[in-house]
């Protein structure tokens, strides 16, 4: 009986195994197989096994020569820190508001907010083109931003954070004569700073990786994002090099993965405190 059951768990343990294996080549191997593209040289052949034989970084090279890369990365810069900024802010103030019981309406907007997200941005991109223009933001790095100023589901994961801290602390800060903005400060954000993590991770990935938006209010390649300039790259007939694309996607690929390995003990914590209480 034992033996028959040790089988079974090594059988089930070597199917998990496998799966994950299979996982992590399906969502690293394009990823890997882009960097390795982005190591060959002018000669050798793309699809010539998988490791470059040569590896040179002369296709980064040739990304900073074909376009300005540097002016696409600041402009992407702006949108991203102000998207940060703004979503961090908004979102822990709507969490923490909606987090709060005791005032009138707080069911009525939380319900109006969570109907809101079955709605897609292409459903609502033309009105909010047509509010940006009559704002007179049209090919503006703000217009870009405003949109994903805040987004409802970064209220909902900070009110998630908010609803797990524990109401004893709370009311310990209370009876200290803390008043409401002392305890949103250094009761509630200490206590959410895994789920602030997610926020800025998010937001940051959002208005970096943005492509459909500025596609539609940027009307002058002086504002361009870098998502638009390396469609432009890789549509440019003076290149049309999959090495050069291939490294032009990993340069725009590296602030994101530097981000996520600097606050990735934060955002596990904050995606676990999320999952406690909502």
């Amino acid at each position: 009986m034992s033996a028959g059951r040790g089988r079974h768990r090594a059988a089930g343990l070597a199917g998990r195994y496998l799966a994950l294996s299979l996982l992590l080549v399906v969502m690293v191997g394009p990823v890997a197989w882009q960097f390795s593209t982005s190591l060959r040289g002018r000669t050798e052949n793309v699809y010539a096994g998988v490791l470059p034989a040569r590896p040179t970084l002369d296709n980064y090279v040739r990304v900073a020569e074909s376009f300005p890369l540097l002016q696409y990365v600041g402009n992407t810069l702006v949108v991203a820190v102000l998207a940060v900024a703004s979503n961090t802010v908004l979102a822990a103030m709507g969490g923490y508001a909606l987090s709060r019981p005791g005032w009138r309406g707080r069911k009525a907007v939380f319900t109006v907010l969570v109907a809101s997200l079955m709605f897609p941005f292409e459903s609502v991109m033309v009105s909010m083109f047509l509010i940006v223009r009559e704002m007179g933001l049209v090919d503006t790095l703000v217009g870009v931003w405003l949109p994903g100023a805040v987004s409802v589901l970064n209220i909902m994961i900070m009110r998630a954070a908010f609803l797990a801290v524990p109401r004893e602390i709370e009311e310990a800060a209370v009876l200290d004569g803390a008043g409401e903005w002392t305890r949103f400060r250094r009761v509630f954000l200490p206590g959410a700073r895994g789920a602030l993590a997610v926020v800025c991770i998010t937001s940051f990935m959002g208005a970096w990786d943005d492509f459909l938006w500025p596609l539609l209010v940027l009307t002058g390649s002086e504002h361009y994002t870098l998502q638009l300039g390396l469609k432009s790259l890789a549509g440019a007939t003076t290149v049309n090099d999959q090495r050069v694309v291939a490294a032009g996607a990993m340069a725009a690929l590296a602030p994101m993965v530097l981000l996520f390995l600097a606050l990735q003990r934060y955002f596990f914590k904050g995606v676990g405190d999320g999952a406690v209480k909502t």
